[in-house]
């Protein structure tokens, strides 16, 4: 693929940013605050550029503006080539293309042929009395017991790996370029994934001559030391309102009373007047109308966060959060730099053709079985239902969606499969050929835990801590490291084992884990 020249990209981004910047309330308010900023007695004519600047400067305003292009820069997708089609920039691999187009196809199936069995409208306008009867429980769904038994979940990982494993590059099918050691794992594809010396580039903060929430026993820092000054920092950059700061401070961890505040910042997400406006309209959309994805939303909470020792009390936060979700239309736009492509349905009972066919479910995303996870963790940080749906939608557009979308992204889930397998066969050999020997191929077990960035199977804080590291790095990838040193901690008893249930049952509980010393020990002390 022809790439641009570092000026030409440069200038491309910047007028992409300030095109999708513009008509955004920021722009109304920047423009509203520089017109009434001219009646100041201390804004003059002739140096009014400069004085409008520092106006917008001392009272906070150019601090917003930058907060905002970081935003936009860590979603835009790296301008291609002028004359490369979109779907170029969203994913460059044919192959990927192919396979994200028939893996959509198999879900709207599915979902279609659950709509005909059941007799079930995929929408359907509910009567008025519903529609009271709705908003008189909305703070109290989970006490509804509706019978759930005919649904099923579209899919569940397991589906989505079978997918995975069966990708193939045509253009490798005669290549040399495959290994042996490739035809160990289950991925089969070859895509550029960093190895140990590269990560330790990466993430230098997670050195052992560094200081890090999560661990306990410092060598260099004591760690009661290392926290109040890391308090007292995070103090000092929750005040300045700088994104970019926030983002770097992460790295290290968040403490507990900051995290929500730090994380807020970091996506960029408020909880304006009309933030918690777009929130009630998502809320008068779900009382109006029902949806048969709804059925899905409640069948899988039930499933899973219900069941959780951690989140069973977050119920109907995650019912009110995901069926909101469901409707919100201004998550499409991630489709801008995701390789998938909305669905769609014929929402009218007459069958077919492409102009009946609307997106459905309205945000583009059908929920799989897991899918509530995604928001369960969050409940810890956020109890205002406006707050919490504002950044678990910004973390899904920017982290995960691509856990459940194929893609050569170096955070798609693909990249991330490989990377667990690449690590365990370098740094783990003698071990993954053990499990693979017995018929337990390594990511047949841990693929649950990265297409839920471990959601569900830590314990909540260490979850967080997991969680920190993605937003400091702005990458999943540390997913797929953690998924690795859970089998480097347990490989003792992992090289006893004779079977795939006896492999599982040795990782069936990584509730007592600790996080950030696994990984420490993974990436620094391991020969290299």
């Amino acid at each position: 693929m022809i790439m641009m020249d570092e000026s030409a990209e440069l200038s491309v981004s910047i007028t992409q940013i300030v095109q999708r910047l513009k008509g955004t309330h920021l722009h109304s308010q920047l423009e509203k605050q520089a017109k009434e900023c001219l009646h100041k007695p201390e804004i003059k004519l002739e140096t009014l550029k400069d004085d409008v600047r520092r106006f917008l400067k001392a009272s906070g305003w150019e601090r917003k503006l930058q907060n905002a292009v970081y935003r936009e820069l860590h979603i835009l997708p790296p301008p291609g080539h002028p004359r490369a089609p979109p779907e170029h920039t969203k994913e460059p691999l044919a192959y990927m293309r192919k396979a994200q187009v028939n893996w959509e196809k198999r879900i709207l199936k599915s979902l279609n042929s659950m709509c005909t069995e059941l007799g079930i409208p995929l929408a359907r306008k509910r009567p008025v009395p519903e529609q009271k009867e709705l908003t008189n429980k909305w703070n109290e769904m989970g006490t509804d017991e509706p019978d759930l038994s005919k649904f099923r979940p579209v899919y569940a990982p397991k589906d989505f790996l079978e997918v995975l494993v069966g990708l193939k590059n045509p253009n490798n099918e005669r290549s040399e370029d495959l290994t042996v050691r490739s035809h160990w794992g289950l991925i089969q594809v070859s895509l550029n994934v960093r190895d140990i010396p590269q990560m330790r580039e990466m993430y230098p903060e997670l050195g052992i001559t560094y200081g890090q929430l999560g661990i306990d026993d410092h060598t260099h820092v004591p760690p009661d030391l290392f926290e109040s000054e890391h308090i007292h920092i995070g103090k000092k950059v929750e005040s300045e309102q700088d994104s970019a700061a926030a983002q770097q401070y992460s790295r290290q961890g968040c403490p507990t009373g900051l995290r929500a505040q730090l994380w807020s910042l970091i996506l960029n997400t408020s909880n304006d007047p009309e933030d918690i406006t777009h929130y009630e309209q998502l809320k008068a959309r779900v009382i109006h109308h029902d949806l048969l994805v709804d059925n899905l939303i409640y069948k899988d909470v039930k499933l899973t966060a219900s069941n959780d020792d951690y989140y069973f009390v977050f119920e109907d936060y995650l019912y009110q959060v995901l069926l909101c979700f469901s409707r919100d239309t201004a998550v499409l736009e991630h489709f801008n730099y995701n390789c998938a492509t909305p669905p769609k349905s014929c929402i009218q009972s007459k069958s077919g053709s492409e102009q009946c066919a609307v997106v459905y479910p309205p945000n583009g995303v059908i929920p799989f079985h897991g899918f509530s996870m995604y928001v369960a963790p969050l409940c810890f940080l956020y109890n205002e239902p406006s707050k919490l749906y504002s950044v678990f939608r910004e973390m899904y557009i920017r982290y995960f969606f691509r856990l459940h979308s194929i893609s050569s992204h170096p955070s798609g889930i693909v990249s991330l499969c490989l990377q667990f397998e690449r690590l365990l066969q370098t740094h783990l050999p003698q071990l993954f050929y053990h499990l693979r020997e017995i018929g337990a191929q390594p990511l047949r077990i841990a693929f649950k835990w990265i297409v839920r960035a471990f959601s569900g199977y830590l314990s909540t804080d260490q979850l967080l801590l997991l969680w920190d590291r993605i937003l400091g790095y702005d990458s999943l990838e540390i997913v797929a490291v953690l998924a690795a040193a859970v089998f480097a901690f347990r490989s003792e008893n992992l090289m006893e084992v004779t079977s795939l249930a006896s492999a599982e049952a040795v990782l069936a509980d990584l509730s007592t884990l600790k996080v950030m010393p696994l990984l420490q020990i993974f990436l620094f002390a391991t020969s290299v």
